[in-house]
This record gives structure tokens, sequence and C-alpha cells, in this order.
């Protein structure tokens, strides 16, 4: 279900920016579940609760707090690097190397980055693993980010500063919809990643987040082949 962009849209562009889990890497791999177990785990222990209990705490600070970690540390007090460390011990083996992700990437005109609401110890393994970590020119983490979690205006912001992008001259890659909203008012151009052969059931209605796709410019489920499109040379 890629759209194919028409690379005119696409010619002004000068800074690239790609979330990571479920954008640099497809959904089916399912590299997350781990994560998401692993944060299942961590709230159970950390507040003895059953594991129904815990996941259904989990998801609920999710979806309050932006992100899981955020929540427990707003209500526990905890520690931010000790979850990062503790969710991110995870077999990377699941992912494959994707080669020709990894030369569209580097055929972009300007710059790269990844920005992601994880760490950067888990953004590194992951790129290497896929063989395009060296593509890109930084890594813009949570904890760059102030701990501030996506879709934070002042994250936005403070990433834009650092790596002084003008938000009409970049361009946003993005599995999660509501991540948009704020590069789209920023001037960016928004591209959304959803899984191969997408349908409407395929994950909890607050993930899909179908308020938000006005947010989006455009959508595809194939990254290497939307980027391949903005690289080819024209036709004669």
């Amino acid at each position: 279900m890629t759209e194919l962009p028409d690379p005119a849209r696409f010619a002004h562009v000068t800074d690239w920016v790609f979330d990571l889990d479920n954008t640099l890497y497809p959904h089916h791999t399912n590299l997350f579940s781990q994560i998401d177990q692993k944060m299942t785990a961590y709230v159970s222990e950390l507040l003895t609760l059953p594991r129904d209990e815990a996941r259904k705490l989990q998801k609920e600070l999710y979806q309050e707090y932006g992100t899981t970690r955020s929540g427990l540390m707003q209500r526990h007090k905890i520690d931010p690097d000790d979850f990062l460390n503790k969710v991110h011990d995870i077999d990377y083996s699941w992912l494959v190397p994707d080669p020709v992700l990894g030369v569209a990437i580097k055929q972009l005109p300007g710059r790269k980055f990844i920005f992601t609401n994880g760490d950067r110890g888990h953004a590194e393994r992951t790129a290497r693993q896929l063989g395009i970590l060296d593509h890109f020119d930084d890594i813009f983490d949570i904890v760059a980010a102030g701990l501030t979690p996506k879709p934070a205006q002042q994250t936005y912001d403070r990433f834009l500063e650092l790596h002084e992008i003008i938000g009409r001259n970049a361009v946003m890659f993005e599995d999660l919809a509501r991540n948009l909203i704020v590069p789209k008012a920023l001037g960016m151009l928004t591209v959304l990643i959803v899984p191969k052969n997408f349908e409407p059931t395929f994950s909890e209605i607050w993930e899909r987040d179908p308020a938000f796709d006005d947010a989006v410019d455009f959508v595809t489920d194939d990254l290497a082949s939307f980027l391949n499109t903005l690289i080819r040379e024209p036709e004669a």
C-alpha cells in the first residue's frame, strides 16, 4: 500500500528525521513486543502486581503520559536509567539486516537523524543490527530530550534547536500519527509508516490514531521503496 510520492515534493528537504521502533524496521519483526513484555514485568515487580493488572496499568500510563517510563517517573519516582536498561535488555537478532534500506538512506541528500523515545544504546544496537547505523548523523534520544517524550512540543523544539533544523526543510517518518502533529505544525513533511497489509483490526485503536490523520502527508508500508522513489533518477 505504499503511496508513491512525487519526488518534487521532497526536492527542498535537507534534513531527514526517522523514528526508530516500527519505523526503521518492519512492524511484523515484532521486536517491540520484547520491550513491551519487559515493561510489564518491570511494573509488576515494582508494584507487586499480578501480570494482568501490571499490563493494564502499563497501558494506562502510556496513554496518559506518552510513555510508560514517563508515567512511572511521575507517579512512582523511578530511576529512568534503571528502567531503560532493563526494558532494552532484549534479543536484537530478531532484526534482519536491511541493505536496501541502508543504501536508500545513504543516498538521501542532506543530514539524517534518528529521533526516538528510547535511549541511545537501544537505537544504536537496533540500527547496527539493521546495518544502517553509519548512515545517520546523530541520534536524538529520550535523554537528549530531557526525559520528555514525543509528542511534547518542547521535545521537537529542543531537537530542532540542537541541530539547527528549519521545519520547512525537514521531513519526519513515524509509525504513530500523533507524533506527527507537531512536526506538521512546524512545517515538516510527514510520512506515516504502517504495517504490511495494514488492516483496521491490526492493533489496539489507541495505537492507530485515526483522529490524527490530518497530520499525515503520506502513508507507506514499505519505507525502502518510498525512499528509493525519492532518489531515483528521473526518466529521460
